[in-house]
Parts: structure tokens; sequence; C-alpha cells
């Protein structure tokens, strides 16, 4: 009898297969069809650093890469349907917590952190302004209540973290790193990744703060483009280095290094704004290449033949 080759390979690999593994990180986020942000930043910002993403759909942006017209929130069953059915089955380092759509998701979506409470969460908060105000204010005070408690690290865009966290805030300078630290540990969150602080020499802040301390603080200088999905891309590459082993600190340094790189070799692949490139590190440099034309092939150039099935 001939042996079974498939399955005997299978019985003495396995066990290494599992130890070379690369951790998982479990993502609740919106599908966005021009891949600006949401799940597809998700899936190759965290393959580009190493991680796997267990992508769990909340819902769907309508939108392009100008604006967002609109967005469809899942069924929060749907949504602790798939998020249960791969944690059953799957070792999961790190969670992390994008756009969810509703109160009804956050609110499902807490319910499986508390389950997992040893896994840490990193929760991004994105603008919301392209919302209507009552659903903006209906998400911020789920978000805070069922979320944020749970949270390891919260990230987000210093004007977005400012009007969030401290709407009444009076003083005649803006607040810094630790003031927004300070009012997110007022609710649980021991850790937040400050971004886009604005100085007046051309260059931008992002900063990591506690309420007691500045952890790291690097400054780039400020790119004169518009970007979409930079926010996105940020947060899961730091939950990936988190479920990686990479301590908190250095994590965020490489994590804002990949966004500055992915930002300066960024593309529009529409008429709007500029798209960060999270494979800027697999573009292979030609110097044979013709320069002078930069034209995408076409399917004559695959020797592909047009589609001309008639309906």
């Amino acid at each position: 009898m001939t042996p079974d080759k498939t399955l005997i390979a299978t019985d003495v690999t396995l066990s290494d297969e599992i130890a070379t593994a690369p951790p998982c990180v479990l993502v609740f986020n919106a599908s966005d069809p021009c891949g600006a942000g949401g799940l597809s930043a998700d899936v190759l910002a965290s393959a580009s650093v190493g991680a796997h993403a267990l992508p769990v759909v909340t819902g769907a942006y309508m939108r392009d890469t100008a604006e967002i017209f609109d967005h469809v929130a899942f069924d929060e069953e749907a949504v602790a349907e798939q998020a249960r059915s791969v944690l059953e089955d799957v070792s999961v380092q790190v969670i992390k917590v994008g756009f969810c759509g509703n109160p009804e998701n956050l609110s499902a979506i807490a319910e499986i952190t508390t389950d997992y409470a040893e896994v840490p969460v990193v929760a991004y908060m994105p603008n919301l302004s392209w919302w209507e105000d009552e659903h903006i204010d209906a998400y911020l005070d789920a978000f805070r209540e069922l979320i944020l408690p749970q949270t390891t690290v919260l990230v987000g865009n210093h004007n977005t973290l400012w009007r969030w966290l401290l709407p009444e805030w009076n003083q005649t300078r803006s607040p810094g790193p630790r003031d927004l630290a300070r009012a997110a540990a007022d609710v649980g969150v021991p850790y937040v990744l400050v971004t886009g602080i604005n100085h007046p020499d051309q260059q931008v802040e992002n900063a990591l703060a506690t309420a007691h301390t500045v952890m790291v603080s690097e400054r780039f200088e400020r790119f004169d483009a518009v970007f979409s999905g930079a926010g996105d891309t940020l947060s899961i590459t730091l939950a990936a280095l988190l479920a990686s082993g990479t301590d908190l600190e250095a994590a965020t340094h490489e994590a804002l290094n990949f966004l500055d790189q992915s930002l300066n070799s960024g593309f529009r692949p529409g008429m709007g704004h500029l798209l960060p490139d999270r494979l800027f590190w697999a573009e292979a440099e030609d110097e044979d290449t013709d320069e002078g034309d930069e034209s995408p092939p076409t399917a004559e150039d695959f020797s592909l033949p047009r589609f001309e099935t008639k309906h």
C-alpha cells in the first residue's frame, strides 16, 4: 500500500508550523471599497510587519478616495458570530477596534473583549465629521462607556481626541498629550497615542503618553498633501508589532516610522486623496525601467482578450 505522503508530512511538520506561525490580531473594522482605510488597510499593514490579521467586518463605507458618503453597519449578532467563531479556533495576541458603525456593535465587541480580558486592545478613533451629529454623539458615548474601559492603547488625531475627551477645554493653549491621556485615564485607558500635533516649524508631532509622562515623542516633516487611511495604518501596525512581542515604546517608534514611510511612498489611485503605500518595502528599484512611459499596462500588454460577452 502506498503511504499517504500528505498525512505524513502534516504529522511531522505541524508542531513546527505552529511554532513559526505569525502572531494573530483580531480586527473589528469596516470594509472600505477604495482601500484607503478599513479592513484592507488592516490586512496589508499587519502582513507587512509580520502579523496575521483576522478581519471581522462591522459594516461597509460608501466612499471614494475623496470623501465618505455613508456607512451601513452589520447586525451586531453577525459581528459577534464572526469574532467568536475565529476566537474559538485561533489564539489571538491583540485585538484592534476600528470603526464599528453603531452602539449595538460596540456593545457586542465589549462583551467579547470582556470574555478575553487577557488580550490587549488597541482602539482607534477616526474622524467622524462626515456623519450626522446624532449618530456621532451616540457612537462616541457608547465607545467611551463600553470600549475605553477595556482599551490598552487609544490611538487618535490630536483634534479628534481633543473634541471628544476634552470638549470643555477653555485654556488658551491647546491640550498636550498628557492632558488627553489624563482624560482617557479617567475612563480606564492607560496609554494614548496622539497624532498630528501641529507645530509652527512645518513639523507634526506624534506622542505616546500616560497621565503622568510622555513616553515617546517623534516629529516628522509635514507632508504637503492630504491622505486618507493614515490612522488605520498606524493603529493596526502598532497592534501587530505588540502582537509579535515588541514592547510598547519600541512598537510605537516602529509603527510611526512605518507610517512615515508609507506616506512618503503614497499614491493617488483616483481623483481624491493620496493613500499610504503599506507595501513600500516591496518596491523593487529597476534602473533599466523606461521612466518616459509610466502608463499602466492594459489587457493587451498581458495578451488578455477583452471581455466581449453580450447579454
